[in-house]
């Protein structure tokens, strides 16, 4: 079995994915993942054993035989959570080999190996029969295929073909339903994760403005939902634009369906602003009933705000609208969340969704670069006027009107506040595509494509006829403050050396995701 690991590329700081085979020791990725804060969190595994011996009583009730399906299973311990609950057997599905093993050995040593049977395959490979995996339905559906978007890790699709192919009619689920609940802000701080604002750079000359392209402006942003602890998001950074709405439920008791579909709710906005950003969370109910209840609701909306358990696994999201669209209040709207097997995304509608044919809109996708090579903190800190404001007084330190710079980036501005602060020429290395056409974009809308000179190339590639024959001295002391790259030694003869006291060479700084975030 092959997978894909995520690595940090030390050079430019962003994720890069690689491919490692069935030999590849997966420990570590499991340690870095969320396993154990998901272990760890008690009132998820409370609510869910709850849930289930509530669900394993009313199947002995009807005189029937618990058969449990546990689908992405992981250490077993849902499993054996059922088979402590009187469930007479429990099938338990993991797809990931290295974990599957593990919960092999978990439950033996734990001692129910003789009534819960691990299977290493995807859910919808399993067979049901005399000679299949599973001799025939189950009754009880249990499941933690989850994300902090809900339906992100699959849900939707694999609770879909379990209703078809792998339980009976009707059967109880753990959990038995989910709702998902959303409210609209206005957030400059939020909205500055999505979207590139104008940079103010103060010079001897007066003030100049790095404006974003048209594109880069009226780009709707990465389809991909923000995930963060919005109990650490201050009150006074963002302005409740209207009440908790219930979004959609999904009963996970019935045939679930992974087609695309979208769901509106009528809202008057509480107070008039600008409504820019959808913060959204979920709940779920272990019974029928709903008084079992595990939810994610930030403290504003917790119904207990001190008996909050602090999870990482399962976090809150943020959405951002494709534009920002200005509301009156008590003029009422409709917010309408989308989406497809996946994805949830939202829109903001005036008139009603059964009126308005664009309703069942595409998913936001990027289509300026922007999105691609900035991650939404990449955004908060280059739209972060204060920090500009410090790199400028930090840059006026070290750089003199005939330097010439050189800055090792994935997507900088730094080189644009260089020539602004008046140098005499500046090098930009983009190694990658995506940032020397993003880069090249912005230097256009700002008219300075003949000024700053793109190098697109890896640094330890660079040669003299790269720099046009200029010499770049090495990084003076006051400047490896701002920044550490690599040392000296990977970087091309003509930027090593002494550091120029003529000052006909500047200083050569850098920039990368993990040590420059500009």
């Amino acid at each position: 079995m092959k997978i894909f690991c995520s690595r940090a590329n030390p050079t430019t700081g962003s994720v890069e994915w690689l491919e490692e085979d069935e030999h590849y020791d997966y420990h570590q990725e499991i340690a870095r993942s969320s396993y154990a804060d998901m272990l760890h969190d008690k009132d998820r595994n409370v609510k869910y054993y709850q849930g289930i011996r509530a669900a394993v009583s009313r199947v002995k009730d009807r005189g029937q035989k618990a058969l449990v399906l546990d689908i992405g299973t992981g250490t077993g311990l849902l499993s054996m959570m059922a088979v402590t609950a009187g469930a007479d057997f429990c099938y338990a599905i993991e797809v990931f080999k290295p974990m599957a093993d593990a919960a092999v050995k978990i439950v033996e040593k734990n001692g129910f190996s003789d009534k819960i049977k691990v299977i290493n395959k995807h859910s919808t490979e399993v067979t049901v029969g005399p000679e299949g995996d599973m001799p025939c339905r189950a009754n009880i559906l249990v499941t933690e295929l989850f994300d902090t978007e809900l339906i992100g890790e699959g849900a939707l699709p694999s609770y879909e073909h379990a209703h078809r192919h792998l339980v009976e009619e009707n059967c109880e689920a753990v959990p038995h339903r989910a709702t998902v609940y959303a409210q609209l802000v206005e957030s400059g701080r939020m909205w500055s994760w999505n979207k590139l604002f104008p940079i103010h750079v103060q010079t001897s000359l007066g003030e100049q403005v790095i404006v974003p392209p048209v594109d880069v402006e009226s780009c709707p942003g990465a389809p991909s939902v923000c995930d963060i602890q919005l109990n650490q998001v201050s009150p006074a950074d963002f302005t409740v634009l209207s009440d908790v709405l219930p979004m959609f439920s999904i009963d996970f008791s019935k045939q679930v369906s992974s087609s695309a579909a979208c769901h509106s709710r009528r809202f008057e906005p509480l107070t008039s602003g600008r409504a820019q950003v959808v913060l959204s969370w979920w709940d779920i109910e272990m019974d029928p009933e709903g008084k079992i209840k595990c939810t994610m609701a930030p403290f504003w909306a917790h119904s207990d705000p001190e008996e909050m358990q602090w999870r990482d696994h399962w976090m809150q999201c943020v959405y951002f609208l494709p534009q920002e669209e200005p509301v009156v209040q008590g003029s009422a709207l409709y917010l309408v969340a989308h989406h497809d097997d996946y994805c949830v995304w939202y829109s903001l509608q005036r008139t009603s969704p059964e009126k308005n044919e664009r309703v069942r809109q595409m998913r936001p996708v990027c289509d300026c670069q922007a999105h691609l090579l900035w991650n939404r903190p990449r955004f908060g800190e280059i739209n972060d006027q204060d920090r500009t404001d410090r790199y400028v007084q930090a840059l006026r330190t070290v750089l003199k009107p005939d330097s010439v710079c050189l800055c090792v980036s994935d997507g900088s501005l730094l080189s644009v506040l260089a020539h602004h602060l008046g140098v005499e020429q500046v090098f930009t290395v983009e190694s990658s595509a995506a940032s020397h056409k993003l880069l090249r974009k912005i230097f256009k809308a700002n008219h300075l494509e003949d000024k700053i000179n793109i190098i697109e190339k890896r640094p330890e590639l660079l040669t003299n006829e790269d720099l046009q024959g200029r010499k770049v001295a090495s990084v003076p002391s006051t400047c490896r403050s701002l920044s550490s790259w690599a040392s000296r030694s990977s970087l091309p003869a003509c930027c090593r050396g002494t550091t120029s006291t003529s000052g006909t060479c500047g200083p050569l700084w850098t920039s990368t995701w993990g040590q420059v975030p500009w």
